[in-house]
C-alpha cells in the first residue's frame, strides 16, 4: 500500500503529528503503524496526568518552547473536544535552607518563561494550599493540571481515523525499513508500506527502528522505570492536588511527589530505576538481551559512574517501601507506611548519548526520507500538539510541493 507519509508508533506524539498533518493537507495520505492492538499503551498509557506549565525548562529550548505552546493547544483541544481537565495548581516545596536558592533559580527560569503567574509562597503560605505538607517555602504554579492523557490520544486518533479517514494499523510490528531514492519501504509482519517519508515516534523503541537505517547510531534508549505508590481512600485528604519537591540538579528526574489524579485517588513517587527490559513495568519483567544492552552501552557506564550514589538510593527505595516512604514524609510526614498500596508504574525511554550524556530536551534527528524522535520524555504528553505542528513542518517540507500537488487532488 503506498501512502505519503507513514508514522511508527500511535502514542500521544505520534497520533498528534499525524493529526497536525491532516489538519493542514486533509488529502494528505497517511498511515500510522503501532505493534500494540491498541494506542497509547506505553509512555502515554503509564504517566501520573499532570499538565506541566513549562516550569523546569532551559529558557528557549526545545521543551520549554513545545510544552508552552502545547499546554495552550492541548487545552484548546480538550475544550472544544469536551474531554475533562482540571487545572488545579502545584505547590514546589524546599524543605530545607539548601533547596531555597535552587528553588529561586527554579522561580527565574518560571518567570523567563513567560509563567508571570507563579509566585514564591511561605511557609504558613503552603499550609493554606496544602495543610499537612511540610517545608520552609515554596513555589505556587496555578498553570499545572491533572488530565487523562490516554482518552486525549484516544480522541487523536478518532478524529484522524473518522474525519480525516487517515489509516491506523494496530498490532503490527515494523521488522524493518527500506530507503530507496524516491520511496521508502516500512516492512510489518503483516504488509509492506510505500511512503515518500517515514516518521519514527517509537518511544521506547525509536532508536532501534532509526538503526534500521542509521547502523552507526550515537544515541541509545535506556529504560528507567517509575514505580508509584497510591494512598488509601482514607487518607487521601492529606493531599489536596500537587505537592513537588525542588528538583536535584545533580540527579536528571524531578523526586517523588504527589499527584491528585484526574480519575480519582491520590499517588505518590514516582522513583527513577533502570528497567530490566524496554517495556519492563514490573520488577519481575527481564529480557537478559535488552538489559545486557543498556549496561554495556559505553554512555549508560558513564552515567552510572556519574550518578551512582543517587542511584543506588533510588534502587534501594524501589524495593524497601520504608525507604521510600521516608522520601515521601519530607513533603507529607505524617504519611505512614500502612497508608500506603502498590500503584502503577511507567517507564521512561530516556535517550542516552556515547559520551554518557542523558538528553535533556527533545531530540529529533532527520535522515533522508526519515525523521527520528529520539527522546520525547515529560512534558511530551502536554507538549504533544506542539511537537506534532513542529514534526509536520519538518515532514511537509521535506516532500514540498508535492504535498500540494497531494492536497489539491
Amino acid at each position: 500500500m503506498t501512502y505519503d507519509i507513514v508514522i511508527i508508533g500511535a502514542g500521544i506524539v505520534g497520533l498528534a503529528t499525524a493529526l497536525k498533518l491532516k489538519e493542514k493537507y486533509p488529502d494528505l495520505k497517511v498511515a500510522v503503524v503501532e505493534k500494540e492492538k491498541q494506542v497509547a499503551m506505553h509512555q502515554t498509557g503509564n504517566n501520573s496526568g499532570v499538565i506541566h506549565s513549562g516550569l523546569y525548562y532551559k529558557p528557549g529550548s526545545l521543551k520549554a518552547r513545545n510544552c508552552i505552546n502545547g499546554y495552550n493547544m492541548l487545552l484548546e483541544f480538550c475544550d472544544k473536544e469536551g474531554i475533562p481537565y482540571d487545572l488545579c495548581g502545584k505547590i514546589v516545596v524546599a524543605t530545607d535552607k539548601v533547596e531555597l536558592e535552587r528553588m529561586n533559580e527554579l522561580y527565574k527560569r518560571g518567570i523567563a518563561n513567560g509563567l508571570t503567574k507563579i509566585r514564591k509562597i511561605t511557609k504558613e503560605e503552603i499550609k493554606r494550599y496544602e495543610p499537612y505538607c511540610n517545608g520552609i517555602a515554596g513555589l505556587h504554579v496555578p498553570y499545572t493540571g491533572i488530565i487523562d492523557y490516554k482518552q486525549v490520544t484516544e480522541k487523536y486518533a478518532e478524529i484522524f481515523t473518522e474525519r480525516y479517514e487517515g489509516k491506523l494499523f494496530l498490532g503490527e510490528a515494523v521488522t524493518d525499513i527500506r530507503l530507496g531514492s524516491v520511496a521508502a519501504e516500512t516492512i510489518t509482519d503483516k504488509q509492506v508500506l510505500r511512503s515518500r517519508l517515514v516518521i519514527n515516534c517509537a518511544g521506547l523503541y525509536s532508536d532501534k527502528i532509526a538503526s534500521m537505517v542509521n547502523k552507526k547510531l550515537d544515541v541509545k534508549i535506556i529504560p528507567f522505570r517509575g514505580e508509584y505508590f497510591e494512598l488509601n481512600k482514607n487518607k487521601q485528604h492529606l493531599v489536596k492536588n500537587l505537592i513537588y519537591p525542588v528538583p536535584d540538579p545533580a540527579f536528571p528526574f524531578l523526586g517523588v511527589h504527589f499527584t491528585r489524579m484526574i480519575n480519582g485517588g491520590v499517588e505518590a513517587g514516582p522513583n527513577a530505576v533502570l528497567a530490566y527490559q524496554r517495556e519492563g513495568y514490573k520488577k519481575g519483567n527481564v529480557n537478559v538481551g535488552e538489559f545486557f544492552e543498556s549496561i554495556s552501552w559505553k554512555g549508560f557506564r558513564k552515567v552510572a559512574s556519574k550518578y551512582w550514589v543517587t542511584g543506588l538510593g533510588e534502587f534501594y527505595r524501589s524495593y524497601s517501601k520504608a525507604a521510600f516512604t521516608k522520601a515521601l514524609q519530607r513533603l507529607l510526614p505524617d504519611i505512614k507506611q500502612s497508608d500506603l498500596k502498590p500503584g502503577g508504574a511507567g517507564v521512561r525511554a530516556q535517550a542516552c548519548d556515547k559520551d554518557g550524556g542523558l538528553i535533556d530536551d527533545f531530540m529529533f534527528v532527520e535522515n533522508e526520507r526519515m525523521i527520528n524522535v529520539l527522546n520525547a520524555p515529560s512534558p511530551a504528553a502536554t507538549s504533544s500538539l506542539s511537537i506534532g505542528d513542529t514534526i509536520s513542518d519538518m515532514a511537509l517540507n521535506r516532500i514540498g510541493k508535492q504535498a500540494d500537488q497531494s492536497s489539491s487532488n
